[in-house]
This record gives structure tokens, sequence and C-alpha cells, in this order.
């Protein structure tokens, strides 16, 4: 029978794609941690998306977020090998963003997010995006990453979701979101 456990972590320490084991804190742990949050967050977004094309531009970054995460599990060494995010990829993220844009209105005040179960998730999303984005940065800066579009993909991915928010909001009817100066 096949087990779903390996024991290899119980030392506090896990493996790379490469060389090598880390202490389960260091930072590239850290930063996959949080891309697996996000990755999470957005499969439960998925779920109560409605809308079948929306559902599959969430499932096409899933899938994005799934390759960006085995470059920053590589050493530095090994992260040409498993490098996919590019700039293409950026320019795709730009474009689904502002073909969204296009068709909400944007607030020019900040919105509390809760008007419908799938915004609140995208909300959600959002900001584990915004910590992982935090922490790839700091990634970059220590010289374990090298690939700049990584950290450019995860940003436009933000503003994606914030947008894909506005979308779901108000092709559910909620025509004006709960602003943060309402209260």
């Amino acid at each position: 029978m096949m087990t779903f456990y390996t024991r290899n972590g119980d030392d506090g320490f896990t493996g790379l794609l490469g060389e090598g084991r880390v202490p389960k804190e260091e930072s590239r742990i850290e930063a996959l941690g949080t891309l697996d949050e996000a990755t999470a967050a957005l499969g439960l977004a998925r779920s109560l998306i409605q809308d079948q094309t929306l559902k599959q531009v969430v499932l096409h970054i899933q899938r994005d977020l799934y390759l960006l995460m085995t470059e920053v599990a590589a050493t530095p060494e090994n992260a040409v090998r498993f490098r996919r995010i590019n700039s293409a990829s950026v320019a795709w993220l730009e474009q689904q963003t502002d073909t969204f844009a296009q068709k909400v209105a944007i607030p020019d005040e900040f919105i509390l997010p809760g008007e419908t179960p799938a915004g609140a998730a995208l909300s959600l999303a959002r900001t584990i995006i915004r910590r992982a984005e935090r922490r790839v940065a700091a990634l970059f800066h220590q010289k374990l990453l090298e690939n700049n579009d990584v950290l450019r993909y995860l940003n436009r991915l933000s503003s994606l979701c914030f947008v894909l928010e506005l979308f779901v909001y108000q092709s559910g009817g909620v025509n004006r979101p709960t602003l943060a100066k309402d209260l």
C-alpha cells in the first residue's frame, strides 16, 4: 500500500529541485508556501465563480503558478531548466487585465471585499499573491532567483485579481461595492 508521507522532513529540513536540503523556515520555502496558498485561494475562487470563461482564466493562472513554483523550488544552478514564466506570460496577464477592465467600473476609493463569495475569494487570493510577491522579491534580492519575469508576473497577477473581483461583483449585479469610507 502506498503511503502519503515520506518522513523525509521530520528533521525540519526539505529538499529543493537540485542538490541539498534547507531548513523549512528558509526564505525559498517561505515563498513556496505562500505561492501554494495563493494557488489554493485561486482554487477556492474558481470553485465559486459561475462564468465559464473566467473559470478558465483562473485555471490558466493556477497552472502558471505551478510552473512558477518549480523555478522558485530549483537551486540557482538548476533554475534555468525550470524556467517557464517569461515576458509572454506577463503580457498574457496584462491582456487579461485590460480585457476585463473594459467590462467594469473601477472605483476611485478603496473597496471592502465580501459582496459575493467568489469576489471575496479573489480578494483573498490577491492579498496572498501580494505576500508571495514580497517573499519572491526577497529571493531576487538575495540572488537566489534571477528571473525578473517571475516578479513582474506576480505584480500583474495581483492587479488582475482586483479587476476580476470587480468583474465578479458587477456581473453578479453588485453595481457599487462597499467602500471603505462608507463605514
